[in-house]
């Protein structure tokens, strides 16, 4: 009932994942949301994050942000990082995430996605065939609307965790 909220894989932190291991599985570019995905929810880059992409620029990773917030955060932070993005993205629709593949030359089988939010960031990468990374908020405050979801997000990562332990 709920797969399709699912996440490919359910981690602690972005900075702790294994991007590594992916670029050996055939992995070559990465789609993140920014807001408590990288930061918290308008925080400037900080020099963890760069650092991080800096590390992906030297596996050899394409990279874009993809939100659906104002052009004006994404892109201060797309240069601060140093790589694509597309604002207003419209997640979980489709639309969005093949055009952040476009621009990064990619394809739903060597992509990953990795964001915060059931609802929106996997919905969306799932339906477009593109695996994806679900991580923990960085920050608890957020906004009113997104504190509601994660009222319903609780009760489909119950539903995943029983489900994954007991196949």
């Amino acid at each position: 009932m709920f797969s399709c909220f699912y996440p490919d894989e359910w981690i602690d932190s972005v900075y702790d994942y294994s991007f590594e291991s992916a670029k050996e599985a055939g992995f070559r570019a990465v789609i993140f949301d920014v807001d408590n995905t990288l930061v918290p929810h308008g925080a400037p880059a900080t020099d963890e994050a760069k650092a991080l992409f800096d590390r992906l620029r030297a596996l050899g990773f394409s990279t874009c942000l993809m939100s659906n917030n104002k052009e004006e955060r994404v892109k201060s932070f797309a240069g601060e990082v140093g790589c694509a993005y597309l604002y207003k993205a419209g997640k979980p629709l489709k639309k969005g995430y093949i055009k952040a593949m476009e621009i990064i030359g990619a394809t739903a089988a060597d992509t990953l996605f990795i964001g915060d939010q059931l609802f929106t960031d996997v919905w969306g990468a799932k339906r477009c065939g593109i695996r994806c990374v679900l991580t923990k908020p960085i920050d608890p405050k957020e906004e009113i609307q997104i504190v509601l979801k994660r009222y319903l997000e609780k009760i489909v990562l119950k539903e995943y965790e029983k489900r994954k332990n007991n196949p």
